[in-house]
């Protein structure tokens, strides 16, 4: 048996679809074969963006490793950019060194949730909403991936729905 709405396979005791949270039954259930790759109807707005958001916080980790790993690659060349002073020599090195490693954090906590959010973890929704209030502040494609972010997650029937497929 086969769910209708995602095509994940399912065991004859099953009452909900463990991917999806599709209840079950008589016309839940196809018996013969999985669905067709088109886009089933009646898929919540959650079902429909909750992978799409998931590998936009990814390419947007992954993006930020770049000017991070810059970053800390120049906290040891600083001296050549700004000069030889003797405050340059001692402070900038760290503070640079710093950046770039929060500036990797971010990257990294991007691809976890990103990924947490594509696997429905529970943890993912809560996090996601709240980097994604911070991301507002980063104009002009933070600011769009947070407003999607805050869009997709923050509803309280999205709430509800992404326990339920968490649980599933």
């Amino acid at each position: 048996m086969f769910c209708n709405r995602c095509g994940m396979q399912l065991q004859p005791d099953y009452n909900l679809c463990p991917k999806c949270g599709a209840p079950v039954g008589g016309s839940a259930v196809q018996n013969t074969q999985v669905p067709s790759a088109s886009a089933p109807r009646g898929r919540t707005k959650l079902q429909r963006h909750l992978r799409t958001l998931g590998i936009l916080w990814i390419v947007a980790g992954v993006l930020w490793i770049v000017p991070s790993l810059v970053i800390m690659g120049l906290s040891h060349a600083s001296h050549i950019a700004i000069g030889d002073e003797m405050f340059t020599r001692h402070f900038m090195p760290p503070l640079m060194f710093s950046l770039g490693s929060l500036s990797l954090v971010v990257a990294g906590s991007g691809i976890l949730f990103g990924w947490g959010l594509m696997n429905h973890e529970r943890w993912a929704r809560i996090i996601a909403i709240v980097v994604g209030i911070l991301s507002l502040f980063y104009p002009p494609f933070g600011t769009a991936l947070g407003i999607y972010t805050l869009w997709v997650l923050l509803p309280a029937d999205a709430a509800a729905e992404y326990e339920r497929m968490s649980n599933a």
